[in-house]
C-alpha cells in the first residue's frame, strides 16, 4: 500500500507571508516539517504539493535542496493540487499536513496513520474533535475518498481547504476521530503570525534546536515555563472561509 503524505505549501500569508521559509533554529520551517514527517514509520514517502506562481518556485527550490519532490499545481484550488499531486505519485492513502506546523510529531501522525489502517474508514484525523494542540494536525484519507470529494465538492472553502466535504457530509463518508489521553487543544503550536513564530523559536531555542522534540517534550517545558504560551495565546484561529 502506497502512503502517501503531502505537505502543503505556499509563500503566499495575509498573516506571515513567505512564513514557510522563515528560519527556526538554522532551518527553514518548510525543512522541520519535511525532517520531521520522513521519521514517519508509517508512510512509504513525503512530498510537497506548492502552487505554480512564480512566488513559490522559491518552495520549489527548497524542495530540491531538501531532495524531496514538489508538485506544482493551483494556487487557490488546494483540494485540487492535492488530488493532483496524490495522483502523479499513486497514492493509495493520502496524509495531510500543512508546512506551517514545524512541531508536527511523527508519533502523532504513526498513531492516526495506524488507527486509519485498523478501522478502515474513509477520512480519520486528530481534528474532529480537537484535543491535541493545533499544529499536531493529521488528516488521512483513501484515494477513493479523495477522488470522490475532488468530483463532488463545490464550496470555494471546500476547495481552498481540501478536506471540509469530508466533515460536512459524514453520510457519505466513514470518519474515524482519534484523540488524546487529555484535553490538550488549548496549546496553539500552529505558525500564522509574528507571535506564532516568536513561540516556536522559543520553543526551539530551549530544546536546543534538536529535530526530534516529540509533543511530549514541549509539554514539558510549558509546564516548567508556562510564560511561552503567553507569546501567541492571544492568537485567534482564522474561520474557514478567511483566506
Amino acid at each position: 500500500m502506497n502512503i502517501v503524505a503531502v505537505i502543503q505549501a505556499r509563500m503566499g500569508s495575509t498573516r506571515l507571508p513567505g512564513k514557510v521559509l522563515r528560519d527556526i533554529g538554522g532551518k527553514t520551517m518548510l525543512a522541520r516539517v519535511v525532517r520531521r514527517m520522513q521519521c514517519v514509520a508509517s508512510l512509504s514517502q513525503v512530498v510537497v504539493a506548492t502552487a505554480a506562481s512564480l512566488g513559490d518556485k522559491a518552495i520549489v527550490a527548497e524542495c530540491e535542496r531538501l531532495g524531496i519532490p514538489a508538485f506544482r499545481g493551483d494556487e487557490q484550488d488546494v483540494l485540487d493540487r492535492y488530488y493532483q499531486a496524490a495522483q502523479v505519485h499513486r497514492a493509495d492513502v493520502v496524509v495531510r499536513v500543512t508546512s506551517d506546523c514545524p512541531l508536527i510529531d511523527p508519533g502523532v501522525v504513526d498513531e492516526v496513520v495506524r488507527a486509519f489502517l485498523d478501522a478502515e474508514p474513509d477520512y480519520a484525523s486528530n481534528t474532529l474533535e480537537r484535543t491535541y494542540p493545533r499544529g499536531l494536525d493529521t488528516e488521512v484519507m483513501t484515494m477513493a475518498a479523495l477522488a470522490r470529494a475532488w468530483r463532488e465538492a463545490q464550496e470555494p472553502c471546500q476547495h481552498a481547504h481540501v478536506t471540509p466535504y469530508f466533515y460536512q457530509n459524514p453520510q457519505l463518508f466513514r470518519l474515524l476521530s482519534v484523540t488524546a489521553n487529555a484535553d490538550y487543544s488549548g496549546y496553539r503550536w500552529t505558525v500564522d503570525t509574528p507571535e506564532d513564530l516568536a513561540f516556536v523559536r522559543a520553543v526551539y531555542t530551549r530544546m536546543g534546536n534538536a529535530m526530534d522534540i516529540t509533543w511530549r517534550d514541549v509539554l514539558g517545558l510549558l509546564e516548567r515555563e508556562p510564560a511561552l504560551a503567553e507569546l501567541n495565546c492571544n492568537i485567534q484561529q482564522k474561520a474557514l472561509h478567511e483566506e
